[in-house]
């Protein structure tokens, strides 16, 4: 990755916090590097290096700075906008599976041979996979080292770090000192909550239009899943050790996530998708600058500054609700979903354990604190439908606990009374899941979009809409339009844009790359 010197200089003279996460100071008379916004005196331009990536001044023999905090910084927006082997790789690191799978894992999910991918990454990144997710480890160690009671051998292997003496060394060199020190000055003790329990913060670069993101995912919340309350937005996590409950309340500069997880090896994983659904990796002034060039947009933009495209944890239960949403209303859609998740949600039995730091990994879904019956604002719908306000009624939960979602291997033994729609929709859904089961079909961040696209058009009642809203919130790309779909015509109709999916859709070029960005806009229009 090129980065040009004069540029990034003049971003670190100006404490510019959008360039936080896009890239690396390093300052060689100090011995550290920075991001950007870094409070401390501009380094003079001999002693200054710029480096794509954490990893790669890691690389360079320079440690974090303990002011800045450079490895909090949000993430570069290019892994979302990117979506070649090396956004493909990055956004599957951040999830975790070369902790789990290693490199041959990892490159195994993207095709590549384990020695070609090494050298794809160091070229874009400066670093190979293996020390792109070591810098992830030394982070994921810090915060359980400020925010947990656990013993320090105990924080290297829930990190991922496989010895303790592997996990001191790394610190030492990452953060300059070792592990005790880190702990000694975190100031105070560790957030209150139960084992497993960690509250931090997920920085984003403002400005963040929370009420929009809240309002799409309380109109779609569901008793055996999710809830959005006083502000918060709660649900389970299904992770690849265990279950997980999370509570993310935005707030101004970050937004505060308490994640309550059966084993701390799957904090990294829990954070990336947190950060993922709330899109807190996205340049919303570059979005915003865009579309706010066209008139049409002008004012809505203006309005409503830093909409977010609210993205997914778990690509396969997005596309059963958006195959379940098709041509029927959000509320039906939702009620349909409710009956399905109590043919899934399993009673309290002698054998259930409150989630601990111990826990197997077993993949049992655990439920909320507190029943859901959160309403919603009137987010646009799976079928393009914009919701009513009856979405207390649809998802009150008769003070049953709340489960987590099916995986796609127990909606296919499911049973035909299960489902609740025609016979079509019902097969579609098998079809669906014995594609996700088998691996056809890969909806998680790290799938190529194309072949997933591809692959999903293939499939008996999935057409272009129901691909395209995949590939927007599932795979996260940002530049998908739907132009067939009625909300976004209506959106386009309100706002004096053309109506007509075809001229719409010539007439969204101008959007680019941000199409997805202009969808939910429209959405909110309509």
């Amino acid at each position: 990755m090129e980065l040009d010197f004069e540029r990034c200089y003049r971003a670190v003279d100006s404490r510019d916090q959008r360039f936080d996460g896009w890239f690396y100071t390093g300052v060689t008379s100090t011995g550290i590097y920075c991001r950007p916004s870094c409070p401390a005196i501009t380094p003079k331009r001999r002693n200054v290096r710029f480096f794509p990536s954490a990893a790669a001044a890691q690389g360079a023999g320079l440690r974090a700075c303990r002011r800045c905090r450079p490895d909090a910084a949000p993430g570069s927006p290019q892994w979302d906008v990117r979506a070649d082997v090396v956004g493909r790789a990055m956004r599957l690191i951040a999830d975790g599976v070369v902790d789990r799978d290693g490199v041959p894992g990892l490159a195994a999910r993207l095709g590549y041979t384990p020695r070609h991918l090494h050298r794809m990454l160091r070229a874009e990144l400066g670093a190979g996979p293996l020390a792109l997710a070591r810098a992830q480890r030394a982070q994921t160690a810090r915060t359980l080292i400020e925010t947990t009671g656990l013993g320090l051998a105990e924080v290297a292997f829930a990190a991922g770090f496989g010895s303790v003496r592997q996990f001191n060394d790394t610190l030492r060199q990452v953060y300059g000192t070792v592990p005790s020190q880190l702990r000694t000055g975190r100031g105070g003790p560790p957030t209150p909550g139960g084992a497993g329990t960690i509250t931090l913060r997920l920085a984003y670069r403002p400005p963040l239009h929370a009420a929009a993101l809240l309002g799409f995912l309380a109109a779609r919340t569901l008793p055996g899943l999710d809830e959005v309350r006083d502000g918060t937005y709660h649900r389970v996590l299904r992770l690849p050790h265990g279950p997980a409950q999370v509570a993310l309340t935005p707030t101004t500069g970050y937004v505060v996530a308490t994640l309550r997880l059966a084993d701390l090896r799957d904090l990294a994983p829990a954070v990336a998708r947190c950060r993922r659904l709330f899109d807190l990796d996205a340049d919303p002034e570059a979005v915003d600058q865009t579309l706010s060039a066209d008139p049409a947009l002008a004012g809505v933009v203006a309005a409503e500054p830093g909409v977010r495209v609210p993205r997914a944890v778990d690509g396969f239960e997005t596309a059963l609700r958006a195959v379940v949403g098709q041509q029927v209303s959000l509320p039906a859609a939702r009620t349909t979903l409710t009956r399905l998740l109590a043919h899934t949600a399993p009673g309290p039995g002698p054998g259930d354990q409150e989630p601990c730091v111990t826990a197997s990994a077993s993949r049992r879904r655990e439920p909320l604190d507190h029943p859901a019956g959160a309403g919603g604002d009137g987010g646009a719908g799976a079928d393009g439908e914009t919701a009513g306000g009856d979405s207390k009624a649809v998802a009150s939960g008769g003070g049953r606990g709340v489960w987590g979602f099916p995986g796609a291997e127990e909606v296919l033994g499911l049973p035909d009374a299960a489902f609740g729609m025609p016979v079509a929709r019902r097969e579609t859904i098998r079809a669906l899941a014995r594609a996700v089961a088998a691996g056809e079909v890969d909806l998680e961040p790290g799938g190529d979009r194309a072949e997933t696209v591809r692959r999903l058009t293939a499939l008996p009642g999935i057409g272009p809409w129901t691909a395209g809203y995949l590939a927007m919130r599932a795979l996260g790309d940002p530049d998908v339009l739907l132009p067939t779909d009625l909300a976004v015509r209506r959106g386009a109709a309100a706002l004096g844009l053309p109506d007509s999916p075809t001229i719409l859709d010539t007439y969204a070029d101008r959007w680019r790359p941000w199409r997805s960005y202009a969808v939910i806009r429209l959405w909110r229009a309509a």
